[in-house]
């Protein structure tokens, strides 16, 4: 497969959470164009499933789109963490509950036609409500599904958000 050539590169944007790099890439055909990139760092994403099948699920508003999104637990890896704590982590600063087992699953790129970032999925059970709150930052409802309404609140677009639904949709058929 032929693959396109970097001739140069800027990054007009680095921010705290991402940067912006554009690419200007020569084509296999020999045109020339460019390539906007987002690059932001790994990412994780956990299913936690209680004792009586309910996944944690969380309500939190996302300013890019104006709305309130039904999600799983996810967040960016930290410099210098390893994927497992960021998933143990996040858990605890976005539902107020720990794991005492998480399998790692895999993952998945969110938009690999313009971004870095790479999701890893884990599967969360055996879970306690700890002593510590959420993260004061992380301003969300969570809430219990039965894990078998899920396919459903997917159908219905309840749950639309691409993390959410491959990471519900490979536990389920797990």
């Amino acid at each position: 497969m032929a693959i396109e050539e970097i001739l140069a590169s800027k990054k007009p944007y680095e921010g705290r959470i991402l940067n912006l790099r554009v690419d200007t890439v020569m084509k296999p055909s020999g045109t020339v164009t460019t390539r906007e990139i987002v690059e932001h760092t790994d990412s994780v994403v956990v299913v936690a499933v209680d004792g009586e099948a309910n996944v944690l699920l969380v309500r939190q508003y996302r300013s890019a789109l104006g709305k309130v999104l039904v999600e799983l637990p996810a967040g960016k890896t930290e410099p210098n963490e390893h994927h497992l704590q960021t998933a143990h982590r996040e858990l605890q600063e976005e539902t107020g509950y720990a794991a005492k087992d998480m399998e790692e699953l895999g993952g998945f790129y969110a938009g690999p036609g313009y971004s870095t970032e790479y999701l890893h999925l884990y599967h969360a059970s055996d879970l306690a409500l700890t002593k510590e709150q959420p993260h004061p930052d992380e301003i969300m409802d969570v809430f219990r599904v039965p894990l078998s309404d899920i396919p459903a609140m997917i159908e219905k677009g309840d749950i639309c958000d691409a993390k959410s639904v491959a990471g519900l949709l490979r536990v389920i058929h797990k």
